[in-house]
């Protein structure tokens, strides 16, 4: 029997809630009437409990350890799909034909350049100023050279604005990691691959030429794809919080990237690099550090264990498992971090402690491997997290826009502070 109303008891009075069904079965209580009706709000701090928009974008079931895009396994996509394809799918609803594939590829392409105004905008921050700093930035910035696609209810705008995004963010991307190790910037090579071009962008020199590895241009694209979008998340309920105001599409997206910035989100794979060098250079005793992990009273926590939302194991880390295998493999490269994140897996899948608190690996424990064997530093490990969650950003900014019951975010607050006082003037205080 279908559950289709829930009650609450306020002081002996009875309230009747509609329940909402997803096309997965999920259940929700609809309490939109509940302060109109009651005078009460609820209280649900970091929003674990609470569903803040209806979408059709991405799906989780963190309990199966499940991820579908548009209704797509992660798995298929990451085998199948190029990111491209998995850009467009998550914008625009279905996966292209090969007309409409060449036709948004193309459109993308031509915009990958940005104005010579911007590249004196670089100038002006310090040599160590973090990428994520100039990357929010300058996006910001290109609402004011842009100003013909700000609208976001007019399509053609809309349209403009996100293949112009879509397009430049790698290049602004990439003269961000130029700009912090004083290198000369490498315009887009528009006959590369979007993932092949970033490699490009950020790793080849005038002095030289530099071949974009297959092996790890397809692992880049995977990484991509596994970042495109990943439900209500910390940076993309941001997107959806300023887009509500209706902010146009570059400021709601640098809004974003700096959500992203913080060290729980973005910043977290950078955060499993850094204690997994910390094992390696205390001598990689795993038993000490497990130990200290399970250790109520030390202050120590295993990073890239567990999830927000994942109560199995992260679907996305299995498939970096092996891709991080392969990267290191064609590069040559033995990294005796992989040895110790390798057993610490090994570890987790078999030990209660770990079992019993679901502290499976998650994407990020993964994904700083990746990004390390490809080169990257680890201040870039977020940039290129961003890159990746770009398509996820503009598909939530949009359906929020196209939807008519879109109302502007505001949350209510449970007020402690103190009562009414009377003003003191500074002499007798």
């Amino acid at each position: 029997m279908s559950v289709k109303s829930a009650k609450l008891t306020l002081e002996g009075i009875e309230y009747d809630f509609p329940i909402v069904r997803g096309s997965e079965g999920e259940l929700g209580i609809d309490i939109r009437k509940l302060r109109d009706r009651t005078g009460m709000i609820t209280l649900d701090e970091g929003f674990g409990s609470t569903g803040s928009a209806k979408s059709a974008i991405t799906y989780i079931d963190g309990e199966q350890g499940i991820l579908r895009y548009r209704g797509y396994p992660i798995e298929e996509l990451c085998g199948k799909a190029s990111f491209m394809e998995v850009a467009y799918l998550l914008i625009y609803g279905e996966l292209p034909n090969e007309q409409q594939y060449e036709q948004f590829g193309g459109s993308v392409r031509r915009h990958t350049m940005i104005m010579e105004d911007i590249k004196r905008y670089y100038d002006v921050w310090p040599r160590h100023a973090h990428p994520m700093a100039l990357l929010s930035s300058v996006v910001s910035a290109l609402s004011t050279y842009y100003e013909d696609s700000l609208d976001p209810f007019d399509p053609h705008q809309v349209q403009v604005s996100i293949h112009r995004l879509l397009a430049k963010l790698p290049t602004i991307a990439a003269f961000s990691y130029k700009k912090s190790i004083g290198q000369p910037k490498i315009y887009p090579l528009n006959k590369l691959s979007y993932p092949a071009n970033i490699l490009h962008m950020m790793f080849a020199v005038p002095a030289e030429d530099y071949g974009v590895d297959p092996d790890v241009e397809r692992a880049m694209d995977k990484l991509l794809i596994i970042h495109g979008d990943h439900e209500q998340n910390c940076s993309t309920a941001t997107v959806r919080m300023v887009g509500s105001s209706q902010a146009n599409l570059f400021a709601t997206v640098a809004a974003g990237v700096l959500a992203l910035w913080g060290p729980l989100h973005g910043g977290a794979n950078q955060a499993v690099i850094e204690m997994l060098e910390a094992i390696h250079t205390d001598g990689g005793d795993l038993r000490k550090w497990v130990d200290k992990a399970k250790d109520k009273d030390d202050p120590f926590r295993l990073m890239g264990f567990g999830h927000r939302v994942y109560k199995n194991f992260d679907p996305r880390s299995t498939i970096l498992r092996e891709a991080s295998r392969g990267v290191l493999d064609k590069l040559g490269k033995h990294d005796p971090l992989l040895d110790i994140a390798i057993k610490l897996e090994e570890i987790a899948l078999k030990e209660d402690y770990f079992l019993e608190k679901r502290l499976y690996p998650n994407v990020d424990f993964y994904s700083g491997l990746i990004l390390r064997a490809m080169g990257f530093p680890l201040k870039m490990f977020p940039v290129v997290f961003a890159l990746g969650r770009l398509p996820g950003w503009i598909a939530h900014w949009k359906e929020m826009n196209d939807d008519p019951n879109t109302r502007i975010a505001r949350p209510r607050q449970i007020y402690v502070g103190h009562n009414e006082r009377k003003y003191v003037p500074i002499q007798e205080r």
